[in-house]
């Protein structure tokens, strides 16, 4: 088992799960994905029997200022990984998001709903999908949050520590996921040898603003100091544009009878009370 992005939340949580295999966890030091003839000398050394592309650039922002770098690593990169990949005999699970759909809908997408991404970010990653074929694997989540690194929950609750006003959108609306669930979701998904596309986000809807309020009442702070704006009331205004209704519906999974993701307050506890105890 292969792992990029490995150095990230999800990867790291990728690699404990698959503990019970061979694994080659490479962060973007030992892998950098949009070098071909490194990704290639990599996997044909490694010879996996299946690889997991959690490596991105993730920066919605910086890559709306720098599409060439965003396409080169989300689109380019998971081509280089596709290729590397079948040279080896291995099948691939790219992760992907949910800003591959503009939020217009009004609805919750399912895995057969067309893609049409707004951002730089969200059309490198659809890029990246379009370099999958035959029996590989596509994971869609959304508002990844981990035990590692930086966060929308840790910072939230850090700031909310020190007492201050909190000002957070309130119409952005979608699915927290954190990584401590998703991992062994796409674990079963591989080892299982599932292919096509599946939505895997933990359960329950909230804007950002609603996530920020939670996090601070599970973490017994006073939620009061989270006030909601609109997208629109940012300042600094955010560079790229972000969909405001990109609810990802787990259609693919439930329709299969596999284990939906608990409700988004479950592991949102777990993590505060980590946070908390720091």
């Amino acid at each position: 088992m292969l792992i990029t992005g490995a150095g990230g939340a999800l990867g790291r949580d990728l690699a404990a799960v698959f503990a019970d295999h061979d694994v080659v966890a490479c962060d973007h030091e030992a892998l950098e994905v949009g070098d071909r003839d490194r990704v290639l000398q990599v996997l044909g050394q490694v010879g996996p029997d299946a690889v997991v592309h959690a490596g991105a650039w993730t920066d919605v922002d910086g890559c709306e200022g720098d599409p060439d770098r965003a396409f080169r690593v989300n689109a380019l990169g998971t081509r280089h990984v596709v290729a590397g990949a079948r040279l080896a005999g291995a099948s691939v699970c790219y992760v992907s998001t949910d800003y591959v759909f503009d939020g217009d809908a009004g609805r919750p997408y399912v895995e057969w709903d067309a893609p049409n991404p707004r951002s730089v970010y969200g059309r490198s990653k659809r890029g990246g999908e379009l370099e999958l074929y035959g029996q590989d694997l596509l994971v869609r989540t959304s508002w990844l949050c981990g035990s590692t690194g930086r966060n929308f929950v840790r910072t939230i609750v850090e700031r909310a520590r020190g007492g201050g006003e909190l000002k957070v959108v309130d119409d952005q609306h979608g699915c927290p996921t954190f990584t401590d669930d998703l991992a062994p979701a796409i674990r079963r998904l591989v080892v299982g040898r599932h292919s096509g596309i599946f939505h895997v986000t933990n359960q329950g809807v909230t804007t950002w603003f609603g996530l920020a309020r939670d996090s601070v009442e599970l973490a017994g702070l006073d939620p009061d100091l989270v006030h909601p704006i609109t997208t629109a009331e940012m300042q600094p205004p955010r560079p790229a544009p972000r969909p405001a209704f990109s609810v990802l519906d787990n259609a693919a999974l439930r329709s299969s009878g596999l284990p939906l993701l608990d409700d988004y307050h479950e592991p949102l506890g777990r993590l505060v009370k980590e946070v908390m105890a720091q």
